[in-house]
């Protein structure tokens, strides 16, 4: 039994090691970043490759990692050493893993791990179009930037969350046309933002057989652009509906923004870009008329960034966005954008194209890139009104959950259930996208992620009930000294090992 206060601090593994080697060597010019970890636990904790020390010693990589085994002798942190091929590998003790790692927990409490970066991150998501109410991909998108705001922050980071509305466009359009043809006027009868996608959906509908309906909108953006008075009305109308339903969401989803901007606010200062860009010889004119930037000599091809009509494009946009953001934050060290990989080669020429414009921020910005989300019967496609809105989707999840409670613990009232069912369900919604690779694509079950079994957020929160259940039975202070040699199942030693990479993960 060992008092935790006595245990060793984990970095000092590493030095341990390389005092080792350096004991027999003779040599103090061995750093330890070159200790590398093997990619299967069996080969060992740490590696140390002897390549480094060939040239001094005059002897093969094998022949050295051969002649280290047989010096270096095990201690109360080296269990074993054993030489495999050029590679020395080296066994820390179980028990001084277990009491290096539990101490440092301990020690810390919830600031284990916190880094002491003091940088001021722009973090923009999830820059939804007011057509539509927020779907699958953008839970994806918000809980993405969440996590990696709270990673940062926990990292000591400023975080400022902002966020970009589309409020302007063709895509507003037709809903606008829809609306304004079919609508009869109408007050919605729905959650507000599910009313204007209803709109977006059926001019979708309606184009099939009426494809003049497609020119009726590019009239429409063309008219709203030059200041039409009663489209300005309509479209300020319809973006209310969608901002109070937005705002709705957002609260489900604990997501909160610093500075909220809007397209149409900034999109004629995106045209003044893009004539600086044509004055600087950056931009010219192609033979239809748009204004484009030549990006092949960087692998990039061309990019339009106004069309020929003088109406905007995303490029246009997101020109004046950056500048207006280096405005209000010209202290910013970096500005993320979280967006689906489907745009990946569009910001490496938005990113390229603010480097020839030679932006102060250039350097500054960074894509978060991620996969994009599918059902189990395929990809989500807005435009056929198949797609999973986040609010459906939440009361699905939390129907689930509510019907597993009902089905464990009826001796529940209503208003415990239906708390209980919120944090179950939203946390199976979060762990299930959280836990997949965010670069790869992936597919949503409701069912597999409510599942009380397997890798879940019901397992994890169910997991620490049961031990805090447990403790509460228990009724006293745990006892804090420790037997770390108990500490020695593969699973046990896996734990510790995660648990010990988290402050250079962090």
């Amino acid at each position: 039994m060992t008092d935790v206060e006595s245990g060793v601090d984990m970095a000092n593994f590493r030095f341990h090691i390389i005092e080792k080697i350096i004991d027999e060597v003779g040599s103090d010019d061995i750093d330890d970043s070159v200790l590398e970890v093997p990619p299967d636990p069996a080969l060992g904790d740490y590696a140390f490759p002897c390549f480094t020390l060939s040239k001094t010693l005059k002897k093969s990589p094998q022949a050295i990692a051969e002649w280290l085994a047989s010096k270096i002798k095990p201690d109360d942190v080296i269990a074993e050493v054993k030489n495999a091929g050029p590679y020395l590998n080296f066994f820390i003790d179980k028990s001084a893993l277990a009491r290096s790692v539990i101490t440092a927990v301990l020690k810390d409490g919830g600031s284990f791990g916190q880094g002491s970066e003091r940088r001021k991150v722009l973090l923009e998501f999830p820059s939804p179009n007011t057509n539509k109410p927020l779907h699958l991909g953008h839970i994806r998108n918000m809980l993405l930037g969440t996590s990696i705001g709270n990673i940062l922050k926990f990292n000591g980071n400023s975080i400022i969350n902002v966020n970009l509305n589309n409020d302007r466009g063709i895509h507003i359009c037709k809903s606008m046309l829809a609306y304004r043809l079919f609508g009869d006027n109408q007050e919605p009868d729905m959650k507000s933002d599910h009313f204007v996608g209803k709109w977006y959906v059926i001019f979708a509908q309606k184009a099939k057989d009426q494809p003049e309906l497609e020119e009726q909108a590019q009239e429409m953006l063309r008219k709203w652009e030059a200041g039409d008075k009663e489209l300005h009305a309509l479209w300020k109308r319809m973006n209310d509906w969608a901002f109070s339903g937005f705002s709705k969401t957002y609260e489900t989803f604990g997501v909160t923004f610093d500075k909220q901007y809007f397209e149409s606010e900034i999109f004629r200062t995106g045209k003044d870009y893009v004539a600086a860009g044509l004055k600087s010889g950056v931009f010219a004119k192609d033979d239809d008329g748009n204004v484009m930037v030549d990006l092949e000599n960087y692998g990039l091809g061309k990019k339009v960034v106004l069309r020929a009509d003088g109406t905007s494009v995303y490029a246009t946009q997101d020109m004046a966005l950056a500048n207006v953001k280096n405005k209000d934050f010209p202290d910013a060290d970096v500005s993320i954008y979280v967006v689906a990989n489907e745009q990946d080669h569009y910001f490496r020429q938005l990113f390229k194209i603010f480097e020839l414009m030679k932006y102060p921020f250039a350097n500054r910005c960074y894509h978060l890139s991620y996969g994009m989300v599918n059902l189990p019967d395929g990809r989500m496609k807005s435009r056929e009104g198949t797609v999973v809105d986040a609010d459906d989707l939440v009361d699905e999840m939390v129907s689930l959950a509510k019907a597993a409670i009902e089905l464990r613990h009826k001796e529940l009232g209503d208003e415990k259930t239906t708390d209980r069912a919120f944090v179950i369900g939203m946390g199976a919604l979060r762990f299930f996208i959280l836990k997949h690779d965010p670069s790869k694509d992936m597919t949503y079950d409701p069912n597999e992620s409510i599942s009380f079994e397997g890798e879940t957020g019901p397992y994890v929160q169910y997991v620490h009930a049961r031990i805090a259940g447990i403790k509460k039975k228990y009724g006293k202070d745990l006892d804090r000294d420790i037997d770390f040699s108990l500490l020695d199942t593969p699973e046990e030693v896996a734990l510790l090992k995660l648990i010990q990479s988290w402050p250079e993960t962090a």
